[in-house]
């Protein structure tokens, strides 16, 4: 089993930051794919950005730019940085693991964006 917390959630103002967090615990050997998801009120939950245990990186084509997703293997730690918020970025953000397999989902924390 595996648990995701994701942390660093809240409210900000438009053309502010902020850095989530996802502390992966438990049978976490084999970690391959990590990666962030959300979902605005009313929409489908849609992919933020991922990134493999090699490094490599994908973005939603709309957040390039803005959005940075990085990994600290040795802390066993996901980390989002988010700049430039828009309103349009309110949404809960949702960490995500394939492990072995099986696909590993957080709770979730809620990024509120006001104009």
């Amino acid at each position: 089993q595996v648990q995701l917390v994701e942390s660093g959630g809240g409210l900000v103002q438009a053309g502010g930051s902020l850095r989530l967090s996802c502390a992966a615990s438990g049978r976490i050997f084999g970690i391959n794919a990590m990666g962030w998801y959300r979902q605005a009120p009313g929409n489908q939950r849609e992919l933020v950005a991922t990134i493999a245990s090699g490094g490599n990186t994908n973005y939603a084509d709309s957040l390039k730019g803005r959005f940075t997703i990085s990994r600290d293997n040795a802390k066993n730690t996901l980390y989002l940085q988010m700049n430039s918020l828009s309103p349009e970025d309110t949404a809960v953000y949702y960490c995500n693991a394939l492990v072995r397999g099986i696909n590993y989902w957080g709770r979730g924390t809620l990024v509120t964006v006001s104009s």
